[in-house]
């Protein structure tokens, strides 16, 4: 009897040092398949880039699927319509196509990001009143006193917010369409005229240029500012 408890010893000493073996073989590698390196790999680069671009502030306006007639049948995908902006008076607009909605929206995105352009603004409004007009889109644009907010529809609203404007009236007079809108509101923008450049051009002062609450906001700005020193 104590020969066959001693056989019994001998046999599972080696299968205890064989899976003592294979645990330390996994601890040098990381665990099973390497998990632990793969939080270095494409994941954190992704997390990294999401984090340096969430400077911009990004709006998906309009989500559409369309189609191709082909000889084999229909091909589907979709398109996005993207306003891109970093809240401080710089905006753009893009449009990207694809076969899946998240790349429709990256390829919208990085198209606006080609598109940018700098808005003129009045503290936290617009110069002065404006009308773009792309296609049949028409839209309107009036300033609004401080407090007012944005009174705008939803393509509109992407497109101000985007850009920096947090106090103005508009009033769409055209397409019902979301993209003619859009590109109205963008055509809008990019008539604004600084105050000053204006009454540069005509030769004439700035006060006799500007909105009496312009001058009055830079005239307290000012005050404000020899106080302070």
């Amino acid at each position: 009897m104590s020969d066959i408890k001693e056989t019994e010893v001998t046999t599972e000493a080696p299968e205890a040092g064989a899976e003592q073996a294979q645990t330390e073989q996994r601890n040098e590698r990381g665990g099973r398949g390497g998990r632990g390196d793969r939080n270095q790999g494409r994941g954190g680069r992704d997390r990294n880039d999401r984090g340096a671009d969430n400077q911009f502030l990004e709006r998906v306006v309009t989500i559409n699927r369309v189609s191709k007639v082909v000889k084999g049948g229909r091909r589907f995908s979709f398109t996005a319509l993207v306003v891109v902006g970093d809240g401080n008076g710089v905006v753009g607009v893009g449009y990207g196509k694809a076969r899946e909605v998240p790349l429709a929206i990256s390829k919208g995105v990085e198209d606006a990001k080609r598109n940018f352009f700098r808005v003129p603004r009045s503290a936290s409004t617009i110069p002065h009143p404006v009308q773009g007009e792309a296609a049949a889109g028409v839209v309107l644009l009036r300033p609004a006193a401080a407090g007012t907010g944005v009174i705008a529809g939803g393509p509109v609203r992407a497109v101000l917010e985007c850009a920096g404007i947090h106090d103005v009236l508009s009033k769409s007079l055209g397409s019902s369409n979301t993209i003619n809108i859009v590109h109205a509101t963008v055509e809008a923008l990019k008539s604004l005229e600084e105050p000053r450049a204006v009454a540069a051009r005509r030769g004439l002062e700035f006060d006799q240029v500007a909105p009496a609450r312009l001058v009055r906001a830079e005239a307290e700005a000012a005050a404000a500012a020899k106080a302070g020193a």
